[in-house]
C-alpha cells in the first residue's frame, strides 16, 4: 500500500474518473451520502490496494484527486449514509458500487445473493441489512486512456434518411463474406461485405439495437439464456464486450478502440450510426434487486420512488425501477453520456427506448421537460438524430405526435394501418385510414412547426414479428424462451394464409410473397421517414418467435445461407426510386394551394375521391397522384389494390409510364389517358408521367 500516493481534494467536475495533470480525478455525485471513498484495487481487480476517503460533499459531489497514477487503474466506490428503506436510503458500506461514469468495465458479473444490500431469506426483506463484503465479485472501473479526436462524420438532410434497424451480432454472424474472427461483432458490421450489402440496398442510418455494457436479467441466468438485445444497460458510457472480437473482449481499451473503428468506417462509406439508448431504468431492479451502482451511491435520487412509501420503486417501464429523469443531476447523468458517444465514440443520434419517461414529471408526461430543453439547446447533441419510441409501460405511456422539435417518433399507427390494409387482419383497414399513414400521418405530428419526416414509418422492427413472419404465423410461437409462450405482444396484426408456418403449398408461398412485397413497397415509398428491419430484405423467420430478447442463436442472426434475393433486389430498386423522386419524400406537408405541391385521390374509375368514397367499406383500392409545386400536369401515381383480384383502374391525365410493380405481373409499361390499366391483386404500382 506504500506505493500509492495520498490523495489531494481536485476538482467537483467533470463527474467521473479523468486522467489529467499528472494523476487522476475523481468526482462522484451522491446527494444523501455522509461519505463516499475510493476503493483502488490491483490491475486484476481482485485486491483492494488502499481505501480514501473523498473531500466534500460540493455541491452534491465528493471528489480527489490522485497524483502519479493514471489509465489502467482500477476502482469502485463505497458510500455510506442511512440505510433507511422506508425513507428512500438503501445506502451499504458493505457493497462495492461501479462508477456510473465508468468507461471501463473490469470483471465478469455472475448473479450472488451478495450482491444484494439486504439479507436473501430475511424475515424483513429488503428492509434487512446485509453486511458481507461482496469486492471481489463485484465489477469494477477501470481508468480509460484520452482518446483522439474523432474524424469528420456525415450530415444527411431529414428527407434523405433511411433507418435500418439492426443488431450488431445477428447481422453478420451467418454473412459468408465476413470472415470467420469477425463474424457478429463491430468490426464486422463495418466490414467490406457489410458495407456492401448497406450500399446495394440504399439505406443511409444504422439504428443498432444497445450496445452499452449490458447484465443478464436472474430469471434469465437462471434458464441459461442471455439479455441478446441488450435492454438492460449497467455502463452507460462503455460499449458492451460481447460484441467485439475475442481477442478484444477482456480488454476494454481494445473493445473501446474496436467500437470506434466500426463508425469511422461506415462514416467513410457515407453511413450514419445511431445508438438505441435506455436511460429508462436499469438493472438493479425492484426492492428486491441487487445493489450494483444507482442503488447504493443514492437511491433516493436516481430513482422514481413511490408516494407515500419510499421503500418501493414506480415501475413505469415494466423492468422493476425507473430512472429519476426529472431531477437535475439525473438529467446531468443522461445528457453527459449521450455527449460521450457524440463526442468520445462519434455516433450520429440516438433511438430513445421508452422515451416518455424522461418527460415525466410529478404530474406525468410533459414536452415541456426540462431535459428535452437541456437536451435540444446542448451544443454538441445539436446535430444528432433525435428519435423517441413514444409509448412506455405505464398511465398516460402513449405519446405518440407529442414529442417537441425536432424529435423523430416510431409510429405504430403506420405499421398497424400498412399490416391491417394489406392483410385484411384485425377490424379491417379502409383506404381513408391507409392515406393518412402513407402520407406522414397528418393528424398526429402536423402541429407546431414538425415536418412529416417526425414519423418513423414502419411495419417491422425488432420487437414483434418480422416481415417474413407476419405474412407466415397467425400467432406467436414463443416457447423457446422459457415463459411457457406468455411473453411477447398477443393479438398481433398478422396473417398465414392457410397454414401456419412453412409450408411447400405452392398457392400460400405465392400470396405470402405478394403480401411482403406490397408491405415493404408501402413502407419504403411513404412519405416520412422509412425504417427497414435488418432481415426484411432477405427474408429472414424467427421462426414465429415474436420476442426473441433472449435467442441469441440462429432464431436472430440473419440467415444469409437462406437470403431471398428477390426481395433484396426489390428493396433497392424502391429505395432507388425513393432517391430519385423528391415527391416520395417531400420535406414539407403537401398543401392544397395553388403553386404548391400537391396531392390528389383517385377511386378506380378515375374520378377524384368524394367524400363517400372514403367510406365506401367495399372498395379498398385507391389511387393518389403527387403534383411537383408550379407543375401544370403530375408527376407520379401510386396505385393500391390489397384485393386478391386484378381490377381496372382508369387514369387521367396521362400517359403514364409504369416505373414499378410489387407484383411484377402488370402487363402494360404505357397507359394513355382514358385507357384502363389492369392492377394485378395484392400489388402496389407507381406511374411517371410521360410527357407528350
Amino acid at each position: 500500500m506504500a506505493h500509492l500516493p495520498n490523495l489531494q481534494p481536485g476538482w467537483h467536475e467533470p463527474l467521473g474518473a479523468l486522467a489529467r495533470d499528472g494523476g487522476v480525478n475523481f468526482a462522484v455525485f451522491s446527494e444523501n451520502a455522509t461519505r463516499i471513498e475510493l476503493c483502488v484495487f490491483d490491475a486484476e481487480g481482485q485486491r483492494e490496494l488502499r481505501r480514501y476517503t473523498l473531500d466534500g460533499p460540493h455541491d452534491g459531489v465528493w471528489h480527489g484527486f490522485l497524483p502519479g497514477v493514471g489509465p489502467g487503474l482500477v476502482y469502485g466506490l463505497r458510500a455510506h449514509g442511512p440505510y433507511a428503506p422506508e425513507q428512500g436510503h438503501r445506502f451499504n458500506p458493505h457493497k462495492l458500487l461501479l462508477d456510473p461514469y465508468a468507461r471501463e468495465i473490469v470483471g465478469h458479473f455472475g448473479w450472488r445473493a451478495e450482491h444484494h444490500g439486504y439479507e436473501l431469506g430475511h424475515p424483513d426483506g429488503p428492509r434487512s441489512l446485509d453486511t458481507r463484503d461482496n469486492a471481489a465479485q463485484a465489477l469494477k472501473a477501470r481508468v480509460a486512456p484520452p482518446l483522439p479526436p474523432v474524424v469528420r462524420r456525415p450530415r444527411l438532410a431529414p428527407d434523405q434518411v433511411v433507418l435500418y434497424e439492426v443488431h450488431v451480432k445477428g447481422f453478420s454472424r451467418l454473412m459468408p463474406g465476413v470472415p470467420e474472427e469477425l463474424r457478429g461483432t463491430y468490426a464486422g458490421l463495418a466490414h467490406p461485405a457489410s458495407i456492401a450489402h448497406f450500399k446495394r440496398l440504399g439505406v443511409t442510418t444504422l439504428s443498432l439495437l444497445p450496445v452499452h455494457y449490458c447484465i443478464d436479467e436472474p430469471h434469465l441466468a437462471e434458464r441459461g439464456l442471455h439479455n441478446y438485445w441488450g435492454y438492460n444497460t449497467l455502463g452507460f458510457f462503455c460499449p458492451d464486450p460481447r460484441w467485439a472480437q475475442a481477442a478484444h473482449r477482456h480488454d476494454p481499451t481494445a473493445v473501446t478502440a474496436e467500437f470506434r473503428g466500426m463508425v469511422q468506417a461506415l462514416h467513410e462509406a457515407g453511413l450514419e450510426v445511431v445508438l438505441d439508448v435506455v436511460y429508462n431504468h436499469t438493472p438493479e431492479g425492484n426492492e428486491f434487486g441487487p445493489t450494483l451502482s444507482l442503488r447504493g451511491l443514492d437511491n433516493k435520487t436516481y430513482y422514481r420512488l413511490v408516494a407515500g412509501d419510499w421503500s418501493r420503486y414506480e415501475n413505469l417501464t415494466g423492468c422493476g425501477n425507473t430512472l429519476h429523469c426529472s431531477h437535475p443531476r439525473v438529467t446531468q447523468f443522461v445528457l453527459d453520456s449521450l455527449r460521450h458517444w457524440v463526442a468520445e465514440m462519434g455516433v450520429d443520434g440516438f433511438r430513445f427506448d421508452l422515451a416518455p419517461v424522461l418527460g415525466r414529471g410529478s404530474h406525468g408526461f410533459d414536452p415541456g421537460a426540462a431535459f428535452f430543453t437541456a437536451l435540444r439547446q446542448d451544443p454538441v447533441l445539436a446535430g444528432v438524430h433525435l428519435i423517441a419510441e413514444p409509448w412506455d409501460a405505464a398511465y398516460d405511456g402513449y405519446q405518440v405526435g407529442r414529442f417537441p422539435g425536432r424529435f423523430l417518433e416510431w409510429n405504430d399507427k403506420f405499421r398497424d394501418a400498412v399490416r391491417g390494409y394489406w392483410l385484411g387482419a384485425g377490424p379491417g383497414v379502409g383506404r381513408g385510414e391507409l392515406a393518412r399513414r402513407f402520407m406522414a400521418s397528418s393528424d398526429v405530428f402536423h402541429h407546431g412547426q414538425r415536418l412529416p419526416t417526425a414519423s418513423v414509418n414502419f411495419v417491422a422492427v425488432h420487437d414483434g414479428f418480422n416481415l417474413a413472419d407476419l405474412t407466415s404465423y397467425g400467432a406467436k410461437h414463443n416457447q423457446a424462451n422459457g415463459e411457457d409462450n406468455r411473453d411477447g405482444r398477443d393479438g398481433e396484426l398478422c396473417a398465414n394464409f392457410g397454414a401456419e408456418g412453412p409450408t411447400d403449398d405452392p398457392a400460400i408461398q405465392a400470396t405470402r410473397r405478394r403480401v411482403r412485397r406490397a408491405l415493404m413497397a408501402t413502407l419504403l415509398l411513404a412519405q416520412g421517414t422509412p425504417m427497414l428491419c435488418a432481415g426484411d430484405e432477405i427474408g429472414h423467420s424467427q421462426g414465429g418467435n415474436n420476442n426473441a430478447y433472449c435467442q441469441d442463436n440462429a432464431t436472430t442472426w440473419l440467415d444469409w445461407p437462406g437470403a431471398d434475393g428477390s426481395m433484396t433486389e426489390l428493396v433497392a430498386q424502391l429505395l432507388a426510386l425513393r432517391a430519385a423522386e423528391p415527391l416520395l419524400r417531400h420535406p414539407r406537408w403537401f398543401a392544397g394551394t395553388a403553386g404548391d405541391a400537391c396531392i390528389a385521390w383517385h377511386a378506380p374509375s378515375g374520378h377524384e375521391m368524394a367524400p363517400h368514397d372514403w367510406h365506401d367499406a367495399g372498395q379498398r383500392a385507391f389511387g393518389v397522384q403527387l403534383r411537383e409545386a408550379g407543375a401544370a400536369e403530375p408527376r407520379l401515381m401510386i396505385v393500391f389494390n390489397p384485393d386478391p383480384s386484378a381490377l381496372p383502374f382508369l387514369l387521367c391525365h396521362g400517359p403514364w409510364q409504369l416505373v414499378f410493380d410489387s407484383s411484377g405481373e402488370a402487363a402494360a409499361t404505357v397507359v394513355l389517358p382514358g385507357q384502363p390499366l389492369g392492377v394485378p391483386g395484392r400489388s402496389l404500382l407507381v406511374l411517371r408521367h410521360a410527357p407528350t
